[in-house]
């Protein structure tokens, strides 16, 4: 009889603890969550001048006054709210600066989105204005649908829309409203 019943007993904790095993659940991320809003950002930096390097080199110096980091979010972002001014480097050390009012990335499409008085000038001192430009940092491709002026040399064009590589060597200008030589 005690046999039977330390048999029972043992049987009711085991199916007990097989139940408590798999009826627990991974809820870390759950978790990590608790007292953070997906609204708010999880991450704020004031006044902040990033230099990325790579192999020793400076590839890009980024200066911005605020960042908020919403890595928190199903479609994670970085945001620039107060404007950001990016200088980029390539292999010859050719610097390109860009400037613009409000920026965000968006990290799982590697696109930027600047807005604002977009510059963006080259070490040839082509340059390109508008009030919104898109960058793909994968293909590394600059785009835009909005009026947007470029000049390269003397030249002056005024468009609809631009759509080019990073170099400009492969300039597509949407609906150019002429083409004006400046004398310099």
């Amino acid at each position: 009889m005690q046999f039977l019943q330390k048999h029972t007993i043992l049987s009711i904790v085991t199916v007990f603890t097989v139940t408590m095993f798999f009826s627990c659940k991974d809820n870390f991320k759950e978790v990590q969550k608790i007292g953070i809003s997906e609204n708010e950002p999880i991450g704020i930096a004031d006044t902040f001048n990033l230099k990325y390097t790579d192999s020793g080199r400076v590839k890009a110096i980024l200066i911005s006054s605020k960042m908020l980091d919403y890595s928190n979010r199903d479609f994670p972002f970085t945001e620039f709210p107060e404007g950001i001014y990016l200088e980029v480097f390539d292999e010859e050390n050719n610097k390109t600066v860009v400037v613009a009012d409000y920026a965000i990335s968006y990290s799982y499409t590697d696109l930027l989105d600047l807005q604002g008085n977009v510059k963006l000038s080259t070490y040839k001192n082509d340059t390109l204005f508008a009030e919104q430009l898109y960058y793909d940092q994968d293909k590394e491709w600059l785009f835009t649908n909005k009026p947007a002026i470029f000049k390269m040399g003397f030249d002056k064009i005024n468009s609809a829309g631009f759509d080019s590589d990073s170099k400009f060597t492969n300039v597509e200008i949407i609906e150019a409203d002429g083409l004006i030589t400046v004398n310099e």
